[in-house]
This record gives structure tokens, C-alpha cells and sequence, in this order.
């Protein structure tokens, strides 16, 4: 086989992974979270850990790329992925694998930062458009069948195997990558940009942490104020850092263009309130309708797969239909998706979700691909990279803030019904439904007389506390859509769409 052919592979299998370690764990969570004794706080963590680490280093390891050589990053990225891999399979508390998790993140920018840069310097012409046509495929993929992949491995072999199956694969795929990719050097490779790389993933950390921890330490608490303070302060910095640097990671000028930042929000947006939903989705399905990994898996399909059905529907009409019209209305789509979802009870069955599972789909497929295309059409050629890179960050970023924020508001929400609920209820019993919904309270050793009146409270504590965090996610939604059909119009494009 071409040597062109074994760089499509081994690029499709590194997206196909560290894409799929995204979706993949959220089944696991309750499975997670009852073997491990995990909080709500670690269970956000396992998801927010690898988006953050993923989003912190995706700019940096790009530069790397230019700079080691792009098969030399990317076989270091996939060792990171694997080694750590492993470690998140034979943690047995919480902080270990969060902080695994977290170097799962670091070793996925490796790969993903130079997944398309190999496939460019590797093909042209026609089967270039095929080359990018089998990622993206992939790409989609990964996302439509991760819930489904998790549950089954979860139910037939345990959590820690979604987790150790990477392991075999990944050897694998590093030995093959040093034998049949060559290592290209950029010419001129840029510096890399230390002190924005600090600054920016230490603001994020301590961002992501303050919401997290919000509502178990105090909004008001010395180490809150604090978390929140640094992170504006380190923000701050890193924009007076890029604005002086003469090789910044993140070109701030890029955000005088309307488009870019119209195909900014909307990357962010999808992810903070629809992705950012699948944790949550998942608790209530597991630790409120009570339904195992595998049938979990299984009742995402319509939503993923639906996704997956679209989204080549939608690339193909971006030559006909503009761009921001396929952004808005996709997510716009996203929003009622999620407000279709609104209004579930304790006494719902799945099929409450159903509705808003087709809808939110069809929204996901038809905003993807234009995400994608625009994110590069918006920036000049030579600052293809950057623009992907920093789509793609925003996406990260908008997965991690969308987890860590919501979830104050629901945990805050459920804390809240609970004391109503049940004013004698012991310390920690928001903190349970929140992570595991009534299936870990009805666990709880708690007095008989306490005990059916607080599997009844947890229902509707948590009900009460996902409805209130949907809205929000649909607000998000919408107005993301506005401000893609307000930005993103094709006079702002400086390469055309259609590459």
C-alpha cells in the first residue's frame, strides 16, 4: 500500500480514538461513579479534564508539529494517548483517573493537531477531497457510535476496557506510524509561544475549577473568589501576551473579522449546550429510568446517528446554500431539540426525549460540517492552521465551561428541592442525586422511615434540576444561531468555501 494510504489510516484511526474517548466515557460515568464512590464534581471532571488538557495544547502541539516534525509529534501524541490510556484503566479513586484523563487530553492534541497537516502534505488534487472526505466520515462516525461502543463494553466487560482498548491499538499504530510515515518539517516552523500557553491553560484550569467546585466550597469562599479572580487576571494576561507577541498561538486580529467570530460562537455554542447535555442526559437515563450502559447506548442512536446521516447532506449543499444559513438553522434546530426535551417528569419514560433526540440530530448533522468549512474560509491561507486550531479550541473550550457552568446550576437546583423536599435529609444527599440520581439514593444506607421519602425526593430534585439546565442549553443554542446568521455572511470569507 502507498505510503499516502497508511498516513489515511493511521490519521483516521488516531482521530477515530481520541474522538471516540470524548463520547465514549459518558455511559460509563454511573458505572464510574458508583464503583469509584465519585462525586458529581469528579464525574464532571473525567469529561471536562480531557476537554480542557485537549483544548489548552491544541495550538501548541501544532507548532510542535512544525517544528519536530509532524510525524514525530503526532507518534509522541499517540504514546501520551496510550500510556495514559492505561492509567485511566487501573485507577481505583477518582483524582487519579481525572488526572489521566488529563494527560489522555494533552496526548490527544498531539495527535489531533497534526492529523490534517499530515494528510495534506501527503495528497493533492482529487484524492485529496477524497482523503478529507474519509476523515470527516470518520469524524462522524466516532461521535454516532461512541455512546453505543461504550455501553457495550462497559456492560460486558467494565468501564476500566474502554479505557484498555486503546492500549493494543494505539502500540500498534505507533509502530506502523514510524515505519510508513515520513517526518516533513515546516520551513520556517514558528517559536513556541510559552508564556501564552501558560497563561491560557492556567486561566482555564482555574475557570473550569471555580464552577465546579462552586456550589461544594460557597460561591463567597476565599478559594472560589480566588479560582475566579486568577482565572479573569491570567485571561487578561494571555490577550496582553498575544497582542505583543511577534508569533502569538492565537492571532488576535483574526477577531476584528465578523466571520470568524460569528463561526467561533457557533463552535462554542454547540458544544456548551448540546454536548455538554450528554453527561447529564446519561445520569438521568442511568440513575433515574434505570437503564443499564448498553440500553443507555442504545437510546442515543437516534440523536447520533441521525447526526452522522446529515452531515454529508449538508457539506454537499454549502456550494448552493450559504454557510450561515446551514449554521443557523442547524442550531437553531439544536434549540428546539433541547426544548423538546424540557419538561421531563418523574414519571417519564425515555420517549419524553425522543422528539427532541430527532430534531436536535438533524440540527447537529446540518451545523457540523459548515463549522468546518467555515473555520477555514474565514482566515487567509497561510493561517489555515491557526484558524482550525482555534475552531477547534473553542469547541473544547465550550465542552468544558458547558459541563463545569451547567452543572453548578443543577447542582445548585437539586440542593435546593432537596432541603424542600426533605428538610432532615443527611449531608451529602444532594451531592448523591446529583452524581447518580435516585438509583445511588436508593443505595444509600438511610433510616426505613427516610428511605422511600428520599428515593421519591431524588427524582424529583434531579427532574427539576435538568430542566432547568436543557433551558439553559437551548438559550445557548439560540443564540448561537443568531449570532451565526448575523456573522457569518460570505463577504467576510477569504478562500472559498469549496477549498
Amino acid at each position: 500500500m502507498e505510503r499516502k494510504w497508511w498516513t489515511l489510516v493511521l490519521v483516521s484511526i488516531a482521530t477515530f480514538m481520541l474522538l471516540l474517548d470524548v463520547t465514549v466515557v459518558n455511559v460509563a460515568l454511573p458505572d464510574i461513579q458508583r464503583e469509584l464512590n465519585a462525586s458529581l464534581s469528579s464525574l464532571q471532571w473525567v469529561v471536562d479534564a480531557y476537554s480542557l488538557m485537549l483544548a489548552a495544547f491544541l495550538l501548541t502541539a501544532g507548532s510542535l508539529g512544525d517544528r519536530l516534525g509532524r510525524r514525530r509529534v503526532f507518534t509522541i501524541g499517540f504514546g501520551v494517548f496510550t500510556f495514559a490510556s492505561f492509567l485511566c484503566g487501573i485507577s481505583e479513586d477518582p483524582t487519579l483517573l481525572n488526572l489521566a484523563r488529563g494527560l489522555q487530553g494533552i496526548g490527544a492534541a498531539g495527535m489531533f493537531a497534526t492529523s490534517l497537516a499530515l494528510i495534506g502534505q501527503e495528497f493533492h488534487g482529487k484524492d485529496r477531497a477524497t482523503a478529507f472526505g474519509v476523515w470527516g466520515a470518520v469524524v462522524g462516525g466516532a461521535v454516532a457510535i461512541g455512546p453505543l461502543i461504550g455501553g457495550v463494553i462497559t456492560e460486558s466487560l467494565g468501564w476500566e476496557w474502554i479505557f484498555f482498548v486503546n492500549v493494543p491499538i494505539g502500540i500498534g499504530a505507533m509502530v506502523l506510524t514510524e515505519r510508513k510515515i515520513v517526518n516533513v518539517l515546516a520551513k520556517e516552523p514558528e517559536p513556541i509561544d510559552v508564556p501564552g500557553l501558560v497563561t491560557f491553560s492556567s486561566a482555564l484550569f482555574l475557570l473550569i475549577f471555580g464552577l465546579i467546585r462552586g456550589n461544594p466550597e460557597g460561591w463567597g469562599s476565599p478559594l472560589i473568589l480566588a479560582c475566579l479572580i486568577g482565572a479573569a487576571l491570567l485571561m487578561a494576561a494571555f490577550v496582553a501576551i498575544e497582542r505583543h507577541s511577534t508569533h502569538p498561538m492565537l492571532d488576535l486580529s483574526l477577531f476584528r473579522r465578523a466571520a470568524f467570530n460569528g463561526v467561533s460562537a457557533v463552535a462554542f455554542a454547540l458544544s456548551a449546550g448540546m454536548f455538554a447535555m450528554f453527561l447529564y442526559l446519561t445520569i438521568y437515563m442511568q440513575g433515574v429510568l434505570d437503564f443499564s450502559p448498553l440500553e443507555a447506548g442504545l437510546r442515543f442512536l437516534p440523536l447520533t446517528i441521525l447526526g452522522f446521516v446529515v452531515a454529508p447532506i449538508s457539506g454537499a449543499l454549502s456550494n448552493r446554500v450559504p454557510i450561515r444559513i446551514l449554521l443557523g438553522t442547524g442550531l437553531t434546530l439544536v434549540g428546539v431539540g433541547l426544548l423538546l426535551m424540557h419538561g421531563v417528569s418523574p414519571d417519564s419514560s425515555w420517549t419524553t426525549l425522543l422528539a427532541g433526540f430527532l430534531i436536535a440530530g438533524v440540527g447537529i448533522g446540518t451545523t457540523n460540517p459548515g463549522i468546518g468549512q467555515a473555520a477555514i474560509a474565514v482566515v487567509p491561507v497561510e493561517k489555515s492552521g491557526m484558524g482550525s486550531g482555534i475552531n477547534t479550541t473553542f469547541r473544547q473550550v465550550g465542552i468544558a465551561t458547558g459541563v463545569a457552568g451547567l452543572g453548578a446550576v443543577f447542582q445548585a437546583k437539586v440542593d435546593s428541592k432537596l432541603r424542600e423536599l426533605v428538610p432532615n435529609a443527611p449531608d451529602g444527599l444532594g451531592e448523591a442525586v446529583a452524581s447518580g440520581g435516585s438509583r445511588v439514593v436508593a443505595e444509600l444506607p438511610l433510616p426505613p422511615a427516610l428511605h422511600d421519602k428520599a428515593v421519591h425526593a431524588a427524582d424529583i430534585a434531579f427532574v427539576s434540576g435538568f430542566n432547568s439546565i436543557i433551558l439553559i442549553a437551548a438559550i445557548i443554542s439560540f443564540a448561537g444561531a443568531a449570532l451565526g446568521f448575523l456573522l457569518v455572511r460570505s463577504s467576510g470569507f477569504v478562500q472559498p468555501i469549496d477549498g
